[in-house]
C-alpha cells in the first residue's frame, strides 16, 4: 500500500482551512445576496472551485481536490456538502484522464462544465424557467464566467505558490521502506 507524505497531508490541510474561511464568508454572503436578489447569489458560485484548484494545480496528486473540499467544508461547517460537491467538479477532467494527465484546459473545461450543470440543478430554487429569455441567458453566463473567475484565481494562487517552492515539498513522494537486511 502506498503511504501518504505528511507534507502532502498538511498542505491539502492549509489550503482546505483556508479554502474553508473563504467559503464560509462566500456562503454567508450568497445566502444573504439570495434572500433579496438571487440572480447576483451566483456571482460568487466560482469561489467554491477556488481551493481544490489550487489543491489539484499546486499537488498534481489524485483525490487532493476532494481531500480539500471535505478540510473546507469541514471548516466552513453548514456549506460541507457543497465544498465536497464543487470540489468533485474540480477533480473531474483528471479523472476522466485517470489522473495522467495535468494540462490547463482540464481546469476550465471543469469550470465549463460546472458553470453548465448548476444553473440546471438550481433551477427550480431560482425559478430559472420562469426567467425571460435574456434573463435566463445571463444566468448561464454569470455562473460560467464566475466558475471561470474562480479556477483562474486557483491556477493564479497555485502557480505563485509553486514560483515559491511551495510545490516541490508537497509534490514529494515517499520513499517506500526498505526492507531489514538480515
Amino acid at each position: 500500500m502506498n503511504r501518504v507524505a505528511t507534507t502532502y497531508l498538511l498542505t491539502c490541510a492549509a489550503i482546505g482551512v483556508a479554502g474553508g474561511l473563504l467559503l464560509w464568508g462566500a456562503g454567508a454572503l450568497s445566502t444573504a445576496l439570495y434572500a433579496v436578489v438571487p440572480f447576483i447569489s451566483v456571482a460568487l458560485a466560482g469561489l467554491w472551485l477556488l481551493p481544490a484548484t489550487v489543491a489539484l494545480r499546486l499537488l498534481e496528486r489524485p483525490l487532493a481536490g476532494i481531500l480539500v473540499g471535505v478540510v473546507s467544508g469541514l471548516v466552513a461547517f453548514p456549506f460541507l456538502g457543497a465544498a465536497v460537491w464543487w470540489a468533485f467538479f474540480a477533480e473531474l477532467a483528471f479523472l476522466v484522464a485517470i489522473y495522467r494527465s495535468w494540462r490547463t484546459w482540464q481546469y476550465w473545461a471543469g469550470a465549463l462544465f460546472v458553470g453548465i450543470l448548476y444553473p440546471i440543478l438550481a433551477a427550480q430554487s431560482f425559478d430559472l424557467w420562469a426567467m425571460t429569455p435574456i434573463a435566463l441567458i445571463g444566468f448561464f453566463v454569470m455562473t460560467i464566467v464566475s466558475c471561470f473567475v474562480g479556477v483562474g484565481l486557483g491556477i493564479l494562487i497555485a502557480d505563485r505558490l509553486t514560483a515559491a517552492g511551495v510545490a516541490r515539498l508537497a509534490r514529494r513522494r515517499p520513499k517506500a521502506p526498505v526492507a531489514d537486511q538480515a
